[in-house]
């Protein structure tokens, strides 16, 4: 059992170093962007016209990156109490009930999460067998691009369940005192 939980733990950690990657690579690509938007300036200054120094395509990518690094994010974001909870109502209730909504919100979640990864699996494969492709000048095959969302959103869904069987085996959700009280600090 403890194996399990060090490769799931791992898993969420992994995601979570992806997204720090993928942020990475927005700002590396937008300061390089920058970059050459400054020397094509300083070019136009000196010539008089300016070169029109660019990186094909930049803002789709960091856009695709965006996704990524968003999704990606999102099981490590869970399990280390980074989402936005509103505890307003259920920080009040006794034990009992609060433990029974807890699994009934994370159950909730978990469909809805299972829901998505099942269609974003779908689609997928669509743009895997039509070939689809991303509009703009540097064309990138679109299942590239949806492949580390529909990644991001399993391990979620992996972590949603893992939170519902720790809470029906009576153990606190993996957030339980984490993040909550960040505005008062």
């Amino acid at each position: 059992m403890a194996m399990l939980r060090r490769s799931l733990d791992f898993i969420y950690r992994a995601a979570g170093g992806l997204a720090a990657l993928f942020i990475l690579a927005i700002v590396v690509l937008v300061f390089a962007q920058v970059g050459l938007n400054l020397a094509d300036k300083i070019w136009a200054a000196l010539t008089g016209q300016g070169v029109g120094l660019t990186i094909p395509s930049y803002a789709d990518f960091t856009g695709f990156f965006l996704a990524a690094s968003s999704f990606l994010a999102l099981a490590y974001a869970l399990r280390a109490g980074g989402h936005i909870r509103v505890t307003l109502l259920i920080g009040r209730m006794p034990k009992g009930p609060r433990r029974l909504t807890e699994i009934c919100v994370v159950t909730i979640a978990l469909a809805m999460s299972a829901y998505a990864t099942w269609y974003l699996g779908l689609l997928v494969l669509e743009s895997l067998e039509y070939g689809d492709r991303s509009p703009g000048m540097v064309s990138v095959p679109l299942w590239i691009v949806q492949m580390p969302v529909l990644l991001g959103l399993a391990i979620l869904t992996l972590a949603l369940f893992d939170e519902l069987v720790g809470l029906l085996a009576g153990r606190a959700p993996s957030w339980d005192g984490k993040g909550e009280n960040l505005l008062s600090e």
